[in-house]
């Protein structure tokens, strides 16, 4: 490997996680320890960061709070790229909005505070007005994503308030996995420390998080596909009604019509199958309604005598007295 190429990829090794042993890091680089310290001492000549500490445990890691050159960017630049890669995070272009979220907490994690600062004040204009709605993840705060995301990548305890679907808010220590974008919404996957199970937070229902500075074991994921185990999560919400039915249309039309009221699987290309967890199931019927394809309705029983009740309402409101109904012209000139 060429000693330009090699540097560039010890930089990338630098920024994606928060120390690195000295033996592990010549190891991934394929080179010895002593040419590796040289690499490292002409980083360092270049301006750098790099803090190296020595003895048991020792090795190397980037120091916060300094601006990396030559990427040395202005307040007004670092604010507008943060801000570029949020919109690029919601997930509304085609590209990973996981690279996204990855390039933005290396950013600002080596900002100076004061430029943290003036970024976060700029949260509400995160997202473009001419973004739909059900495209566009909702990313507020950009300092909460970035110490999670953060922690996620160096297996680090995270404490948080969290504000539960019902209203209750309480002090949550977790330990984070992964940040996922399941529609318009951005979640984390996290094993709670207290409930010793897994379970999803919505970041924009997450305030205060704090890295504790404790490691965890990293876990396999309850399953390889985190966008299904979080939709899968969402169908499982407690709710008096949980509405099963087909649809005659591409899992991907569903989607963009019921948004994250609903979580749709693929059958095949033209139909899938669709869970709506509601309180109403006057709610139920207008979302199934709304999507305007024939629907097969499962369960539960009351869901289906309810949209028969509706439907029956709305044939009468409908229906045309023959007696009474003017017959419609034709013209011969059409």
């Amino acid at each position: 490997m060429a000693t330009s190429t090699r540097i560039l990829e010890l930089l990338g090794l630098l920024q994606n996680r928060r120390h690195w042993p000295g033996h592990e890091l010549a190891k991934r680089l394929e080179i010895s320890q002593r040419t590796l310290r040289r690499d490292v001492d002409s980083l360092q000549e270049l301006g750098y960061p790099i803090v190296t500490t020595r003895g048991t445990g020792g090795g190397y890691h980037l120091s916060s709070g300094t601006a990396l050159p030559p990427l040395v960017l202005s307040e007004e630049e670092a604010a507008a790229t943060v801000l570029g890669l949020k919109t690029i995070a919601t997930g509304i272009y085609p590209t990973s909005n996981d690279a996204a979220l990855s390039a933005m907490a290396k950013i600002v994690q080596v900002l100076p505070p004061r430029i943290r600062r003036r970024i976060d004040s700029l949260r509400a204009v995160a997202t473009s007005p001419r973004v739909e709605a059900n495209h566009a993840a909702a990313i507020t705060d950009v300092a909460a994503l970035t110490t999670l995301t953060l922690a996620c990548r160096d297996t680090e305890t995270v404490e948080f308030t969290y504000q539960a679907w019902s209203g209750e808010v309480a002090e949550r220590t977790t330990h984070p996995h992964r940040v996922v974008n399941v529609e318009d919404r951005l979640y984390l996957i996290a094993w709670d420390a207290d409930k010793g199970d897994w379970r999803t937070f919505r970041i924009d229902r997450i305030t205060n998080p704090r890295r504790t500075g404790g490691k965890f074991a990293h876990r396999k994921l309850p399953t390889d596909d985190p966008v299904k185990y979080i939709n899968t999560q969402l169908g499982s919400m407690p709710a008096k009604y949980r509405v099963h039915a087909t649809v005659h249309a591409s899992a991907d039309r569903v989607r963009d019509e019921v948004g994250h009221y609903g979580t749709v699987e693929a059958i095949d290309p033209t139909s899938c199958t669709l869970f709506i967890a509601a309180e109403s199931l006057e709610w139920a019927t207008f979302c199934i309604g709304s999507i305007g394809s024939p629907v097969v309705v499962h369960s539960p029983p009351q869901a289906i005598e309810y949209m028969n009740t509706w439907a029956q309402r709305l044939l009468d409101g409908t229906s045309t007295n023959k007696a009474n109904q003017i017959p419609l012209k034709h013209n011969d000139n059409s």
